[in-house]
């Protein structure tokens, strides 16, 4: 999407967890039936707000996960468009979608600090540890170039 004009896409960031052996952290979207119901922790980047701590801040919110070491992170916007019939909020907002700024995280804690009830809007109803090349087909598929992407992206981080 380099070509498109990224003013009416909403700012946010998204966040791949390794695990140490190189798997990688998926939530199952709750109240979303499947077969396209999986993907990373994302959210958005309040005003002023640094990218980084967005990620962080979402991951926590999302996942309840805390401990966790910054490995890398994407430079260019990586976006998508809302589909047409798509009706979500923040379509009502005005954006046209969403661009975001992708970090992976090394998990250092203990699988015990995963807490999907961390925050009052529960994202996700269940998480698995999976191959990160499975992400586009996982996730619904207005974003499956974007989640392309990040495979790309973070792929050199698999060990």
């Amino acid at each position: 999407m380099a070509d498109t004009d990224l003013s009416r896409y909403r700012p946010n960031v998204g966040v791949v967890l390794f695990h140490p052996d190189g798997r990688v952290w998926y939530g199952r979207r709750a109240n979303t039936p499947g077969p396209h119901n999986w993907q990373f922790p994302q959210g958005g980047v309040d005003e002023g707000e640094d990218y980084e701590a967005a990620a962080r801040r979402e991951l926590a919110e999302e996942t309840g996960v805390t401990s966790a070491d910054l490995l890398a992170q994407t430079q260019e916007w990586i976006a998508y468009a809302f589909p047409a019939d798509y009706g979500g909020t923040k379509q009502a907002r005005g954006w046209a979608g969403q661009k975001q700024k992708w970090f992976a995280f090394r998990f250092t804690g203990d699988e015990s600090e995963i807490d999907l009830a961390q925050h009052a809007e529960i994202e996700f109803d269940a998480w698995r540890w999976g191959a990160l090349d499975e992400a586009p087909d996982l996730i619904v598929p207005f974003k499956r170039a974007a989640y392309e992407q990040v495979v790309q992206a973070f792929a050199p981080l698999v060990v």
